[in-house]
C-alpha cells in the first residue's frame, strides 16, 4: 500500500515544472515580499502580546496601532553606522549574514499555501506553491541547517572570543535539537507515504496527523522552539557574558539580516508544522462538510496562515511566561530525552503501521496500544534521573603562595536545584525593635 501511495504522490507533481519563466519569477517575488511584511507584523505583533501580558502598552505611535513601528526599527537598523572589528575576516564577516539569512527564505519555495487555483484574467491553472519534489521535507531540513554555518562563521570571523563561544553554542543547540525533529517527521512519513509536501497535505485530507501521531507533533512542537533559538531556549544570547552572543560585533544592516533570519525560521518551522500536522492549508474543524468552497479557489489561503499564526502565537507566549533554561539542562533535555522518546514511538509506529497494512488488525486494539505508549512516554517526561548520594564535607583548596584565597567548592561538584536557604548566627531584629531602639537613643 505504501509503495502505491508513493507513486500517487508522484503523479500529483505532475502539476509542477510547467509554469512559464515569468510566473515563476512574480511566485518567488510575492513570497519573498510576503515573509518581509510578516517579519515587520511579527515583530509588532510579539510587542503588542508580551506588552499585554505585562501589563504594558506596547508600540502605539508610528501608524496605527503602533504598526508601523517596525518599518520605523528597520529604517534606524538601516542608518545605523556599519563596522568591522580591526580584528575581524572581512569576507566571512560580511558574508555571514547572508548565509544566515538565504536559506530561511529559499526553505518557503516548497511550502503549500494552497491548492492548484486559476489566474485572474487568464485560462492558465497553478498550484498555490512555487515547486515541490519527491523529497521537499529533507530539502527544506537541509537547506535549514546551511542557516547553522552563517551563525558559527558570525562568531568566528568577529575576532571575538566571546561571538565565537556564542557561535559554538547555538550551532550546538541548533544541531542537536535538529535530530530530534528529524526524528519526529520519520512517523509522518510512514503514514503519508511520501515526502514531498503536497503528498502529506492530500494525506492529512480526512484526519490530520497531529492527531494521531500526537507525540509526533509534541516532540516536532519542543524541538522548533529549539532549532529557532527562541525563549525559553534562547541560550546563544549568551547573558552570562552580558553580550549578544554570535552577533555582537555586528550592526546596521548585517545585525538585521541575522534578526530577519532569526524570526522568518519561526515562520518556517511553523509554516511546516501546519503542513505537516495541521492539514496544510485544509479547512478547519471540518468546515468543508457544511462549505463546500471552503478548499477551494484562493480561501485555503486564510487557513494556511491562521494555523501558521497559532505557532507564532505560542512562540510568543512562551517567551512571555517561561525564563530561560541552564545551558546544560537544555543540552540533556534534548539528547536524554526528546532523541530517545523519538526513537521509540518511530519503533511503534512503525510496528503499529505494518500489522494494520499486513494482518488487518482490529484498530480498537491498536488505539489501546497507542494509548498505553503514550502513558510510557508520559512516564518517561516526568521520571527524573537519579543523583548520586553527595558527601556534605566541605572541599576547602590549598592556599597559593602568594596567591589569593580561594573559596571552598560545593561538594560533590556543581550545584544543582535551588541554592541552599541563607542562615544567620544571630537574629534578626524585627523593624519594630530597631525603631524603639531609635526612640531610646533619641530620648537619651
Amino acid at each position: 500500500m505504501i509503495p502505491d501511495l508513493i507513486v500517487l504522490a508522484a503523479d500529483d507533481l505532475s502539476a509542477f515544472g510547467r509554469d512559464p519563466w515569468w510566473l515563476v519569477i512574480v511566485k518567488a517575488v510575492l513570497i519573498f515580499v510576503v515573509l518581509v511584511v510578516l517579519t515587520l507584523f511579527i515583530i509588532w505583533f510579539e510587542r503588542r502580546v508580551v506588552a499585554r501580558m505585562q501589563h504594558r502598552i506596547g508600540p502605539n505611535v508610528n501608524g496605527p496601532f503602533g504598526l508601523l513601528q517596525s518599518l520605523a526599527d528597520g529604517v534606524k537598523l538601516a542608518l545605523k553606522e556599519d563596522f568591522i572589528p580591526k580584528a575581524a575576516d572581512k569576507v566571512v564577516f560580511v558574508l555571514a549574514p547572508v548565509i544566515a539569512a538565504v536559506p530561511a527564505f529559499v526553505t518557503f519555495s516548497v511550502i503549500p499555501f494552497g491548492p492548484e487555483v486559476g489566474l485572474p484574467w487568464t485560462d492558465r491553472t497553478t498550484p498555490l506553491q512555487l515547486t515541490d519534489m519527491p523529497v521537499a521535507v529533507l530539502f527544506v531540513m537541509a537547506i535549514a541547517s546551511i542557516g547553522i554555518y552563517g551563525i558559527v562563521l558570525g562568531g568566528w570571523a568577529s575576532g571575538s572570543t566571546y561571538s565565537l563561544l556564542g557561535g559554538l553554542r547555538s550551532s550546538a543547540q541548533m544541531i542537536s535539537y535538529e535530530v530530534a525533529m528529524g526524528l519526529a517527521l520519520v512517523a509522518v512519513f510512514l503514514y503519508a507515504g511520501s515526502m514531498s509536501t503536497s503528498g502529506i497535505v492530500a494525506a492529512q485530507d480526512d484526519l490530520w496527523f497531529g492527531l494521531i501521531l500526537f507525540p509526533s507533533f509534541v516532540i516536532y512542537v519542543i524541538a522548533m522552539v529549539g532549532e529557532t533559538n527562541r525563549a525559553p531556549f534562547d541560550l546563544p544570547e549568551a547573558e552570562g557574558e552580558l553580550v549578544g552572543g554570535f552577533h555582537t560585533e555586528y550592526s546596521s544592516l548585517k545585525f538585521a539580516l541575522f534578526f530577519l533570519a532569526e524570526y522568518i525560521n519561526m515562520a518556517t518551522v511553523s509554516a511546516l508544522a501546519t503542513t505537516l500536522f495541521l492539514g496544510g492549508w485544509h479547512a478547519p474543524f471540518w468546515i468543508d462538510e457544511i462549505w463546500e468552497g471552503a478548499n477551494e479557489g484562493y480561501v485555503p489561503v486564510i487557513w494556511f496562515f491562521g494555523k501558521m499564526f497559532v505557532f507564532i502565537f505560542l512562540f510568543i507566549w512562551l517567551r512571555g511566561t517561561l525564563p530561560r533554561l541552564r545551558y546544560d539542562q537544555f543540552m540533556a533535555f534534548g539528547w536524554k530525552r526528546l532523541i530517545p522518546i523519538a526513537l521509540v514511538w518511530i519503533i511503534a509506529v512503525a510496528t503499529i503501521r505494518t500489522l494494520s497494512l499486513d494482518d488487518g488488525i482490529d484498530r480498537q486494539y491498536l488505539l489501546i496500544g497507542i494509548g498505553v505508549l503514550a502513558v510510557l512516554f508520559l512516564l518517561l517526561f516526568l521520571f527524573g534521573e537519579d543523583r548520586e548520594e553527595i558527601d556534605d564535607t566541605p572541599v576547602v583548596a590549598e592556599p597559593t603562595p602568594g596567591g589569593f584565597p580561594v573559596p571552598a567548592m560545593p561538594a560533590g561538584g556543581p550545584v544543582r536545584g535551588a541554592a541552599a536557604p541563607l542562615t544567620f548566627d544571630t537574629p534578626i531584629s524585627s523593624s519594630a525593635d530597631a525603631g524603639a531602639g531609635k526612640e531610646a537613643h533619641a530620648d537619651g
